[in-house]
């Protein structure tokens, strides 16, 4: 059969098509992402974590809130079952991804599932839900859309790896006395600050902010945990009396 003959939808959500499709909704995310990966880099190595194991946290964790926090943690000389803790706590908006695209990979085989977890990120969700509404609106539902998800994931994947690497090579230039340490808080308020858009978010940033004020002197750093536990239980019943 020739291309002519192979229906228009077909060529339309080819899994090429999707995966390429994928990549091009990502690009103008990455655009963002590559400073914050650059900072990661520098961050990690003034905190004193040495330059592969920063580099393997970006290929394993990948999760850039998450390693900005472990990084901080590991230059506090915190110990490791309380950095392990508090990165799982920050991580657990990712179970709330995971169910919202669940049902748009149901009957995938177990190591698409794996690879497509592994690449869930906050920047690759949120093109591909909302690929997956809009054709799931106009009636469509391509058996390939997964590789548009695959092609966002590893798009972001490989740019964070890059100006991870970049940021790590080019903290090491940097000298310690120019403690950058500060960047890490910076970077976090410029992240979180455009995010507060309603009642509940607002709340939960207002206690979580209270809350580690309050705890600051509790030992091991779990003034961190105390804060985002009471962060999550705030928003969540703000959440539950609109």
């Amino acid at each position: 059969m020739s291309n002519d003959a192979i229906p228009t939808t077909q060529k339309r959500y080819s899994p090429q098509t999707e995966f390429l499709d994928g990549i091009k909704s990502e690009l103008p995310i990455l655009v963002g992402v590559i400073p914050f990966g650059l900072i990661y880099g520098v961050v990690a190595v003034a905190a004193g974590v040495p330059p592969l194991a920063a580099q393997a946290m970006s290929a394993i964790v990948f999760a850039g809130s998450s390693q900005f926090l472990m990084a901080q943690l590991f230059g506090t000389a915190t110990p490791a079952g309380v950095i392990v803790l508090a990165a799982g706590i920050v991580n657990l908006r990712h179970a709330l991804y995971s169910a919202s695209v669940a049902p748009y990979l149901n009957g995938l085989h177990k190591a698409w599932k794996w690879l497509l977890a592994y690449l869930l990120t906050d920047e690759a969700y949120a093109v591909t839900i909302i690929h997956y509404r809009q054709s799931e609106e106009g009636q469509d539902r391509p058996e390939n859309r997964h590789w548009f998800f695959l092609g966002a994931g590893l798009a972001l994947w490989s740019v964070w790896q890059l100006s991870t690497a970049a940021g790590i090579i080019l903290g090491q230039q940097v000298p310690g006395s120019w403690s950058l340490d500060f960047t890490l808080t910076l970077t976090f308020i410029a992240l979180v600050v455009p995010a507060l858009k309603d009642r509940a978010a607002v709340a939960a940033a207002l206690a979580a902010g209270i809350a580690a004020l309050l705890a600051f002197t509790l030992p091991y750093k779990l003034g961190l945990v105390v804060a985002a536990l009471v962060g999550i239980a705030v928003g969540l019943l703000a959440e539950a009396k609109k």
